[in-house]
């Protein structure tokens, strides 16, 4: 019997709208069973995709991966001119690929049950369109089920991620900090990024922390002890964290060599119809990174999004967000937090201190986004929106971001203390 699947006390609404970006934006992986069962669903008889190749091959010419393929102009092999799956019209949602059905649902092992996330790259995430995820529990546990019965019991016996390194705590105790950082990113008293900041000291505070109580069970921070630190450090953090970002000094040297990087691999996109016209070759994505390490001149278009604008340009303030963009930005957080999409391995393996980190970066990198798209007239908040579904895109699924030297890189940013300027320095 599968694992139950739970929602978040976040509300976040969400059914598919049909906009079909999914369809044009992303290469679909299959298996070999995924691959013959399609191949025997008779698209050979159909007019329009006689002859049509239905797969394409990844990983080399020894690689028996497969993908969907796409038609010239960028759309899945599948996707009718009415804008519907065909495979779904004739057979059922059933009998598509797993991870066009499970998209843009994301589901995180947490013990003895599912988190059930979202990703908010899906327009209709966003938008907040749709009924609630509690609504939606019932699919979400045919595809845990599904889940559960390809990866076995790895999926649901792995421990917890740990703290930091091999500071363990268990699923009870991860649940009480990520419901504390949840609780301060909801307080409609402050704006988004100062509540971040106040995350971000909650995390610095922490690490120094020994949870085991140095051996002794009697002195251990679990359970009820943790709850009341945690409450303790949330007051703290209210007297000890500045208020408006402009109080906040800004990012130093090595916080901007490091952010404008890490900013470039949030703020690509490599396939599909929203290929950024630096992305195309080779050559095209090594200046690129050549031009985000320098920091001057022309922003490379590594997202068909991004304007024709100037890294300066992404330097002058944007001035306070509307309610809109804060509630938007507020949800996205606290669904990566609630649904432990931001550590573990949802997010390359990360710790938990670094995986919440890497969500307080990329909220930087959202809002320097939404500064080089407003910098072309955009108004602000089509410019957030479309800033958190780049970003997101990317979070946790771009296997750059999961690489040695941009963990380092991250690792540098905390103790130096330029994560919560760089919060504040892109939000002013």
């Amino acid at each position: 019997m599968p694992l139950p699947v739970r929602s978040l006390t976040v509300l976040q609404n969400w059914d598919c709208q049909g906009c079909t970006a999914c369809c044009r934006q992303y290469h679909v992986s299959v298996s070999a069973e995924e691959k013959a069962r399609i191949e025997a669903q008779g698209w050979a008889n159909e007019p329009d995709l006689k002859g049509v190749l239905l797969f394409k091959r990844t990983g080399g010419w020894r690689s028996k991966a497969h993908r969907l393929n796409h038609k010239p102009d960028g759309a899945c092999v599948f996707l009718g001119p009415d804008n519907r799956c065909r495979i779904h019209v004739k057979h059922g949602s059933a009998a598509k690929p797993l991870a066009c059905r499970i998209y843009p649902f994301s589901l995180v092992p947490a013990g003895e049950h599912w988190n059930l996330g979202l990703r908010f790259a899906c327009p209709s995430a966003v938008e907040d369109k749709g009924r609630p995820l509690a609504e939606h529990l019932a699919e979400a546990r045919g595809y845990a089920a599904t889940l559960e019965g390809e990866a076995g019991t790895a999926a649901v016996t792995a421990p917890p991620p740990p703290l930091q390194r091999s500071q363990q705590v268990t699923w009870g105790d991860l649940g009480r900090i990520t419901a504390a950082v949840s609780e301060l990113l909801a307080d409609e008293d402050d704006r988004v990024e100062r509540r971040l900041r106040k995350v971000l000291f909650l995390v610095a505070t922490l690490r120094k922390a020994t949870f085991d109580g140095g051996g002794d069970p009697k002195k251990a921070i679990t359970g009820s002890r943790l709850t009341e630190l945690l409450e303790l450090l949330c007051e703290e953090a209210e007297e000890d964290v500045p208020g408006p970002p402009e109080d906040v000094l800004p990012p130093g040297w090595v916080g901007q060599m490091v952010f404008r990087p890490v900013a470039a691999l949030y703020v690509r996109k490599d396939t599909g119809s929203d290929r950024g016209p630096a992305q195309t070759s080779a050559l095209g994505r090594l200046m690129s990174a050549v031009r985000f390490a320098r920091g001057k001149g022309r922003v490379p278009q590594t997202h068909a999004a991004v304007p024709v604008t100037t890294f300066a340009a992404a330097e002058k303030p944007l001035g306070p967000l509307g309610d809109e963009s804060e509630e938007l930005l507020e949800r996205w957080l606290r669904v990566k937090v609630e649904s432990g999409q931001f550590c573990g391995p949802a997010n390359f393996g990360m710790p938990v201190w670094d995986g919440l980190e890497s969500l307080s970066i990329a909220f930087a990198a959202v809002e320097w986004l939404a500064r080089v798209l407003a910098s072309d007239g955009r108004p602000i908040d089509d410019a957030v929106r479309t800033a958190v579904r780049i970003v997101d895109d990317n979070y946790g699924f771009n296997p750059l971001l999961g690489r040695g030297r941009q963990k380092y890189a991250l690792s540098l940013l905390g103790p130096r203390l330029e994560l919560p300027r760089l919060v504040a320095w892109y939000a002013r």
